[in-house]
């Protein structure tokens, strides 16, 4: 299937080959505060199918895992686009906002329930984590 798409302006554009490894929605306060809103959408590809055209500018913050994560803009519309998370150097995570056809975004989870608001009101049909789900 793959994917594409950019910020607001056009500066920056994104193309990923391969098909979306998970799609959830992310409910950290990080992301609430990049985002602009209760939860990111995030699709996590392979970091190496992604081929980016453009020049971003990455913004680092401190994870919940201690680790750093960098999380990609436009540097002239300030669209935030991707980011890379500190767990898992291979992977690639999309803002679903950011694709050219959001439709296709089918989120499959809420992760970092524990620090969802309190007006968010989340799919009860999804699985729910308070932070990361168990591996496997």
């Amino acid at each position: 299937m793959g994917v594409q798409g950019g910020c607001m302006c056009g500066l920056v554009r994104y193309e990923c080959t391969a098909d979306p490894i998970f799609m959830g929605n992310c409910h950290c306060r990080d992301c609430q505060r990049a985002a602009g809103a209760a939860y990111a959408p995030a699709i996590g590809v392979p970091r190496n199918a992604v081929k980016i055209t453009g020049e971003v500018k990455y913004y680092e913050s401190k994870a919940d895992s201690g680790n750093m994560a960098r999380r990609a803009f436009c540097p002239n519309c300030g669209s935030r686009l991707f980011s890379f998370p500190p767990f898992a150097p291979d992977l690639m995570v999309i803002l679903a906002t950011s694709l050219d056809d959001p439709s296709i975004f089918k989120p499959a989870m809420d992760i970092y329930t524990s620090s969802a608001q309190p007006w968010d009101h989340m799919n009860p049909a999804l699985p729910k984590f308070p932070k990361m789900p168990p591996p496997g």
